[in-house]
């Protein structure tokens, strides 16, 4: 292989110089140029966003994806230019082992029809936080991935050629220095005017010839000076202008920010909707466990305590006739009880209770009545009604509520 030797060599000497420069800086020994004071707010703001940025991203990726594990592998698949492969969501896991729970336990039970209808909503949920990660990768993470790996590996690089710059600016300095220091000493030793007699001719010949050579070094020392402040000038230039477009990154990191922040509102506002949802479809299943069909003997006859509770109160309890659950194609099976229409009863004389409500919940329909998490209202049960719904009294408003969506109150 080929060596440049010279220029090997007057790197080597570059390098030393600017080492020893460097460390007689740390020891106060040698003087120091120092930045204007616009140029260093230029690099403590760019050194604070560079810091924040590292952090936002780290947390951010650890808020889309909690497992470290995960972020490795997803991290090394980046690294060596290969896609990355398509991950299951918690929510789309959890979804796939309650249905198939519920297909074990049978999708027409109540327990089953649960699963299967929690399930479905895990699923809707775990699509619904597919969307908001990738969103959130493009729109938020890919910005401040692309500054960090790219803008900010520019400042830096062009940073490290100033403090170079620097160095060898202020090498000069202190070479013109010592090199006027000694071309002034030589230049008094040369004033005095020689006595052949008593002293060397050589002497003298020797003294002005040392002035010559130290004005020779003092013209050459303030050469390079000048080489190196155009060169360092010209460096903190092309530096300056490149932390002065931290402004403009701050501007795309700002949209970024909102982008985040909107897809962040719309998944949960999904995941918002859908549990509304669920609820609903929950509210309507029968709460009623209702016994095998192919059973020679009937159900027991239960009642719920939570419906007794509701009916227990400081005066004699009301009576509650509890609803048989029967089986559709069952022989001898009793008629269904007729809906009732809150509207049309009235409260009993005893046996009403206050509760306070646990959740939003909407109604679906004019027989049942709207709640507002936190609000009290009467309630009280009638007879024939299904355990798990009780009438519930708001002002001049009535209707249906479930019971779940409550705590009673003594």
């Amino acid at each position: 292989m080929d060596f440049n030797m010279k220029k090997l060599a007057s790197d080597a000497g570059v390098f030393f110089t600017r080492a020893v420069q460097f460390t007689e800086e740390k020891f106060g020994q040698a003087e120091k140029t120092e930045l204007d004071a616009h140029f260093e707010n230029l690099l403590a703001r760019a050194d604070c966003t560079k810091n924040w940025t590292e952090k936002i991203l780290r947390q951010t990726e650890v808020l889309l994806q909690p497992n470290p594990s995960a972020r490795v592998e997803e991290f090394l698949y980046e690294k060596l230019d290969r896609k990355v492969p398509s991950r299951v969501t918690n929510g789309e896991l959890l979804a796939q082992y309650m249905i198939e729970a519920a297909n074990d336990f049978g999708p027409n039970s109540p327990y089953g029809k649960t699963l299967i209808k929690v399930g479905e909503t895990q699923r809707r949920l775990g699509g619904a936080e597919r969307d908001f990660i990738h969103s959130a990768s493009i729109n938020f993470l890919s910005p401040l991935r692309n500054f960090l790996e790219g803008d900010w590996r520019t400042i830096s690089k062009e940073r490290r050629i100033l403090q170079n710059r620097r160095l060898d600016l202020d090498a000069c300095k202190a070479r013109l220095k010592k090199a006027k220091a000694a071309e002034a000493k030589a230049a008094c030793e040369g004033d005095a005017v020689p006595d052949f007699n008593e002293t060397r001719p050589r002497n003298y010949i020797l003294s002005a010839s040392a002035s010559a050579l130290w004005s020779d070094e003092v013209e050459k020392a303030e050469h390079e000076l000048r080489m190196a402040q155009t060169e360092f000038d010209r460096q903190a230039e092309v530096t300056r202008l490149l932390l002065e477009g931290i402004s403009s990154t701050h501007v795309n990191h700002l949209r970024c920010l909102h982008e985040f922040a909107e897809a962040q509102a719309t998944y949960y506002a999904q995941c918002y909707q859908y549990m509304l949802d669920l609820q609903k479809q929950l509210g309507r299943l029968p709460g009623t466990f209702v016994g095998n069909a192919e059973s020679t003997s009937p159900p027991p006859v239960t009642a719920s305590p939570t419906t007794i509770a509701a009916g227990a109160a400081t005066g004699p309890a009301v009576p509650i006739i509890p609803v048989v659950p029967t089986v559709i194609g069952a022989p001898n099976s009793a008629p269904a009880v007729e809906a009732l229409n809150p509207s049309d009863v009235k409260p009993p004389a005893s046996g009403t209770r206050k509760a306070r409500v646990l959740y939003d919940y909407e109604a679906s329909d004019s027989t049942e009545l709207s709640l507002l998490s936190d609000e009290m209202i009467t309630v009280y049960s009638l007879p024939g009604m299904d355990p798990d719904w009780l009438i519930g009294e708001r002002g001049n408003q009535k209707g249906k509520v479930p019971v779940t969506y409550l705590e009673l109150l003594s």
